[in-house]
This record gives C-alpha cells, sequence and structure tokens, in this order.
C-alpha cells in the first residue's frame, strides 16, 4: 500500500471507531469536516518515508505515528483559522470549521483532534512498547511549550517575536516530530533525524510566506496576505521576495543535507529534492530557476 493509502486507512479507521451514537454527532461532523478530505498529508508523509528509510519493520507502529501527527496538524488549522487568530473564511477549498459549525465547536473540535492523536499514538505503540515513549515525548514537544505549536501560536500574540524561534515553533516542531517519531517506529535512534524535520520545517513556513505574500486565494484555497493584514512574522516582511527565495533554497539544501545514513537515504533525498521544486509559488518559479 503506498503512503497516502496508509494514512487514509489509519485515519479513516480511527474515525470509526471514534464515532459512536452515544457521542455528541455535530462534534464528530466537525472534526470529519476538520480532517477529511486532507490536504497533502505532507507531515504524515514524512513521518512514513523516514520510517522507510529506516526499515519499516513495523508499519502498524508507523501508521499510527504518522496518523497522530496528521491529526495534530489539522487540530492546529482550526485552531489557527479562529477569529481570535486568522480570522479565515475557507480552509482547503471549504468553509472553515469555525464557520460551518460555530466558534465552541470548532473550539472543541481542535482539542478532539489533540486527545486523539494521542490516543492513536498510544494504541499504535502498545504494540512496540519500548519505542512509544520517544515517540510519545517528540509528539507531545511538538504541541507545547516551550517550542510546540502552542508556543508558536503565543508567538503571535507577544509585541515582538523573533522569526527563526517563531517559524520553528509554529511550523518547524511538527516535522521535527515526524522525522523523529518516523525514525523511533522503525526502532531507529531518532535523535540524528530532528535536524532534516527542523529544516524542513522552517522551509514550508517560509513557503507558506512566499504564499501569503504573492500568491491569490484561488490558488492557496485559504486567505492570503494574512501576514500582513495581521502584523505578523514572515520571511518576506523580514528579507523581502528574493531574500526569502535564497533562505528557502538554503534551507531545503540543509534539509537534504543532514539525512543520517541509513538504507533508504537516496531515495529519501530525491523526495526532498522534488519537494523543494514544489515549495516554489508557481509565480516564482522563473525566479528561482
Amino acid at each position: 500500500m503506498d503512503p497516502q493509502s496508509r494514512i487514509e486507512a489509519h485515519l479513516s479507521l480511527l474515525f470509526t471507531r471514534a464515532a459512536t451514537p452515544s457521542g455528541p454527532p455535530l462534534l464528530q461532523a466537525a472534526m470529519r469536516h476538520a480532517v477529511f478530505p486532507g490536504g497533502a498529508r505532507v507531515r504524515a508523509r514524512l513521518t512514513l518515508a523516514v520510517a522507510y528509510a529506516c526499515g519499516d519493520d513495523a508499519p502498524s507502529v508507523a501508521d499510527a505515528a504518522a496518523s497522530a501527527i496528521e491529526l495534530l496538524h489539522c487540530a492546529s488549522l482550526v485552531h489557527d483559522d479562529m477569529p481570535c487568530f486568522d480570522d479565515a473564511d475557507t480552509r482547503r477549498g471549504r468553509p472553515a470549521v469555525h464557520r460551518a459549525y460555530g466558534e465552541p465547536l470548532a473550539l472543541l473540535t481542535g482539542d478532539a483532534l489533540i486527545v486523539l492523536a494521542f490516543q492513536a499514538l498510544a494504541e499504535g505503540g502498545a504494540k512496540a512498547p519500548r519505542r512509544l515513549a520517544s515517540m510519545m515525548a517528540a509528539v507531545a514537544g511538538a504541541v507545547g511549550v516551550p517550542r510546540g505549536i502552542v508556543a508558536g501560536q503565543a508567538w503571535e500574540c507577544e509585541p515582538l517575536a523573533d522569526l527563526s524561534a517563531y517559524q520553528q515553533a509554529k511550523t518547524g516542531a511538527l516535522f521535527a516530530a515526524a522525522t523523529i517519531a518516523g525514525a523511533a517506529a522503525a526502532g531507529a535512534d531518532p535523535h540524528p533525524w530532528r535536524a532534516l524535520g527542523e529544516s524542513l520545517g522552517e522551509a514550508y513556513q517560509v513557503a507558506d510566506d512566499l504564499l501569503d505574500a504573492v500568491s491569490s486565494e484561488a490558488d492557496t484555497d485559504k486567505p492570503v496576505g494574512r501576514d500582513a493584514a495581521l502584523d505578523r512574522p514572515s520571511a518576506v516582511r523580514a528579507y523581502g521576495i528574493q531574500g526569502a527565495l535564497a533562505l528557502l533554497e538554503s534551507l531545503t539544501k540543509a534539509a537534504a543535507d543532514s539525512i543520517p545514513d541509513c538504507q533508504g537515504a537516496a531515495p529519501l533525498r530525491a523526495l526532498i529534492a522534488q519537494e523543494a521544486r514544489r515549495l516554489v509559488p508557481k509565480s516564482l518559479s522563473h525566479a528561482a530557476a
């Protein structure tokens, strides 16, 4: 089964288990709205790619780790779209959860997805208990403080934010968790894989900053121009378009160079090179050529 199919199948299984007649139906519907149909599942695919590079000797454990990472990402989007942060009307071409189901249910949806992520991790990791601690620590650190998603959102509330710290927390932390959890799920030493996740995470955030600055909502399926409108830190605002493009190139090179020696290093480097080309907004591809 290909990585995308593995992710979708495991997420569907988790939601089938979580959906019961005794549960609040609107909350269950809002949770599904937040997760299906998904985007590119980039972080979850990265988890499986690292697990595969390290041997992938326990696929069900890797699937659980990948699903947990994806659920946390979806939870962060639900909260990020709410009026107290981005006040976004759409996500992935559809109404944002708070627009479709109201703010109270959106808040609860994000919370419920976070809990479901740790439930998935605990259930999947129970099959390889010696690996569970590393996976749990990596994923928990990517969510909380001092350098997780919550910290990243909190930087937006500060009068002055360090750009690198903000980007590493808001985006890089979950990418680092994806690479660490993928290695741990396959029984490999997870620590050498942190650098790959951190570099890729910062690269994706820079790419997102570029999209926000130069793309249209039709291209991104979400509101654009929010960084300037909300006076948020961004690579484009700090370095300009060309500077952000140069930073993006530097980060993707650092990511490829950081891959530890393993049986799947070559295909993983090829995958990163492919992603690096995809990250550059179409309107700027000539400038990056």
